[in-house]
């Protein structure tokens, strides 16, 4: 008998069927015609077989089609782990190991006050877990120091959505309102790598030549524009907004605006337009590098669409992971605005969600300054209402942390974090700056780290607590469009392993927490439920069993209502109903003159095969070997130059904080590498190289990435540090130790914890 689940990966969350595996299965040909899976030998217990939904129609990517042979594998963390004085880790019993998290937990506590402690959670948690943990910081940890790696993916899209519009749904349409389009602007989304299901709503798009691919390499996607499909614009790096700027002038300019729409169901449009007025074509081409006819015939062709057909304009972390990605974003919205597309029959505005449960992630408390239901912390009735739920005062539940970047610089230093939990997260590979978040790791008095596999984060722990997989868990996800979705379990987890829900509540207890933390994901949900009603995520009329007898519920859902699959008809989510023009600027107008040699603008992102900080699909036979080890995407003309050959090994290293303005690190604090081998391609811009993030230790990306952020969002910047490329001498089989002593002095190289003094 099959179960009907959903994959564990992306926010598509594309449909699946499990049933016990049968001998011999796999390769398959499967519905839609998609690819067949690919032949692991990872012995998978269940087979996967794609299912028909709105989202992927039948068809997987190689990670969803392989995803099942984690569940068994021989990496499995099955019971707790507690690190002993010789620095090695050893089985404990449940007992003793959730007794020696509350010692920690009040030691830390009576030393150092309530937000010693803290919390660090996860996109790919269901929203049960991302619930029940925002509750469980705030009640049984007292602290007000949680936050989630949704930090580092969502927070300027949802940050520019609230501004705009009052509320935050990544896409507030159904994702097959796409397959009518004639024009698409996506921007800054590789989604023929990241979610390859994805690319079939994209067809009547380039069926009709409006598929306008924005990116700073010609990546899958943008390949989908040639031979008539649309149109590749690369603009230089962190000059996106400007090309948004200058595409809003363009609009207004040339009489392109959406006049009655702009007038009816906006504020801000006098503003806006002296916020553009700088920004005409050829300047723009001056500051990105697209050609001034591009720009116009862009604008034009977005303006016609709006008119006589079906637009949208769709955003990802491209534009998005930056310093002023909240402001990007917003650029975005606003031109979206002037042609009249959001809540409109014609088309709309959406940003496409990344990890598995981003949607969900960030609705229900996991966020340093929300509460369920996408409440205000700061809200009097937001905390009046919730503490009604939870059968505590108001003024028990504390007030708002820090944002992840800051909770995570605080760690093991006065008045910071001195004990803290992760769930769901490998932030020694994904967070900003890793080096110095493994050293803020190592400075805490405890560690615990909830995962199914020793991830490069759980190696850093002083105890590791083995959880449940997707399969093996009940639950519910929310995806991109803002549907909610079961997820159902097709195996029985290892003996030894737990669900976070059980390990709260077992927690809650021995800490002697107000209120109620049921550990049985019906009982967790009906209370997210109550606590969300009235929210501007409401999920009050989501139920298992309306889930369950199949009906697509897209929040805001009240009791007794049938969801909101597409926002805006009416009005906006602000009290007056209307959107909001705001008038952004860019910061860095024109970008300097040519680099020095070696100088390049990083820009990192995923691979097809790998997802994340890759701990579950580098354990995957078939992805990893398809891509087995980090490549520096670069263009043959500066490489050249360089003495750099395809393959050849190179050292990637940031640009000093003393010649940097707004580094993260000062004075001659030695800076960290990353080595990689190098990939010569044609495909990207001849200032530009590309890094995947999927890879730790030495070929982490994040070595080399910036803990400045976003002022408003939080989001680190990600996306355009400037880094110095060099050729490196180096034996592919070499060990790190080894390693460390053929780079110059001061290279940063990390070693394992064991042999910290």
């Amino acid at each position: 008998m099959s179960t009907a689940t959903h994959c564990p990966y992306c926010a598509l969350q594309c449909a699946m069927s499990l049933a016990p595996a049968s001998a011999g299965a796999g390769g398959a040909a499967v519905p839609g015609g998609a690819l067949p899976a690919p032949v692991g030998t990872t012995p998978a217990p269940l087979d996967v077989d794609g299912r028909d939904f709105p989202t992927n129609r039948g068809g997987l990517c190689r990670k969803g089609w392989t995803s099942a042979e984690l569940l068994r594998h021989p990496d499995r963390v099955t019971e707790p782990l507690l690190r002993g004085e010789d620095g090695h880790f050893r089985p404990v019993s449940w007992e003793q190991a959730l007794e020696r998290v509350a010692h920690e937990v009040r030691a830390a506590q009576a030393s150092h006050g309530a937000d010693a402690v803290g919390v660090f959670g996860g996109g790919g948690l269901t929203n049960e877990k991302a619930y029940l943990l925002g509750k469980f910081a705030r009640l049984a940890l007292r602290t007000s120091r949680i936050d989630y790696n949704g930090r580092f993916c969502m927070s300027s899209a949802a940050a520019a959505g609230n501004r705009a519009f009052g509320i935050d749904r990544g896409l507030p349409f159904p994702v097959e309102d796409l397959d009518t389009a004639d024009t698409i602007l996506l921007l800054g989304s590789n989604v023929a790598e990241t979610m390859p299901p994805f690319v079939a709503h994209l067809a009547g798009a380039r069926e009709a030549g409006g598929l306008v691919v924005v990116d700073p390499r010609r990546s899958t996607t943008a390949a989908l524009t040639a031979d008539g499909a649309g149109i590749h614009l690369a603009p230089a790096p962190h000059t996106d907004l400007i090309l948004l700027l200058g595409l809003a002038h363009v609009v207004i300019n040339d009489g392109l605006l959406d006049h009655d729409y702009v007038a009816e169901r906006t504020e801000g449009l006098e503003s806006l337009i002296r916020s553009v007025a700088p920004w005409w074509p050829e300047r723009v081409q001056a500051a990105t590098g697209v050609p001034a006819v591009l720009v116009r015939e862009t604008a034009a062709r977005l303006a016609r669409s709006a008119r006589t057909g079906s637009c949208y304009i769709l955003t990802g972390r491209g534009i998005e992971q930056h310093a002023d990605g909240t402001d990007t974003v917003t650029a975005a919205i606003n031109l979206a605005l002037l042609l009249g597309l959001p809540g409109s029959e014609r088309g709309g505005y959406g940003t496409l969600t990344g990890q598995g449960n981003g949607q969900g992630g960030r609705e229900h408390g996991q966020k340093s300054d929300q509460l369920p239901g996408y409440r205000k912390i700061t809200d009097p009735a937001a905390r009046d209402h919730v503490a009604r739920v939870w059968g505590v005062p108001a003024e028990s539940i504390p007030g708002p942390g820090l944002p992840a970047v800051e909770l995570l610089a605080s760690l093991g230093k006065d008045g910071g974090v001195r004990c803290l939990f992760v769930h769901g997260a490998n932030v020694v590979v994904s967070a900003p700056d890793v080096s110095a978040v493994r050293e803020g790791l190592r400075a805490l008095d405890f560690l615990v780290v909830c995962d199914f596999f020793m991830s490069e984060t759980a190696r850093e722990a002083d105890l590791v607590l083995p959880v449940l997989q997707w399969a093996e868990e009940e639950g519910t996800m929310t995806n991109l469009e803002g549907r909610v979705l079961r997820r159902r379990r097709a195996i029985e987890p290892p003996a030894g392993s737990r669900s976070e829900l059980w390990i709260m509540n077992r927690l809650a207890e021995l800490l002697e927490a107000p209120s109620d933390f049921p550990d049985d994901p019906r009982a967790v949900f009906e209370e997210l439920r109550a606590a969300s009603a009235g929210g501007l995520a409401d999920y009050s009329g989501v139920t298992y069993e309306r889930l369950d007898a199949g009906e697509a519920l897209h929040w805001p859902c009240p009791e007794g209502s049938d969801g909101t699959p597409r926002l805006f008809a009416d009005r906006f989510a602000h009290p007056d109903g209307r959107a909001r023009l705001v008038a952004v600027r860019a910061s860095s107008p024109l970008p300097g003159a040519g680099p020095e040699a070696g100088a390049f603008q990083l820009a990192t992102g995923r691979l097809l095969e790998h997802y994340q900080s890759g701990a579950q699909t580098r354990r995957v036979e078939a992805l990893s070997a398809a891509q087995p080890e980090v490549r520096l995407s670069l263009h043959p003309a500066p490489a050249a130059r360089l003495g750099i050959t395809d393959g050849a090994w190179v050292r990637v290293r940031r640009q000093p904080a003393t010649a940097a303005a707004g580094g993260a690190r000062q004075g001659t604090q030695p800076e960290p590498v990353v080595l990689a081998r190098a990939e010569l391609t044609a495909d990207i811009r001849p200032d530009t190289v590309f890094l995947p993030f999927h890879f730790p230790g030495l070929a982490a990306a994040n070595q080399v990435t910036e803990q400045r952020t976003d002022p408003i969002s939080g989001m680190p910047e990600f996306k355009t540090p400037r880094v110095f490329v060099e050729p490196a001498v180096v034996d592919p089989g070499i060990d790190e130790p080894t390693l460390d002593r053929l780079l110059p002095p001061g290279t940063l190289v990390p070693a394992p914890r064991e042999e910290r003094p």
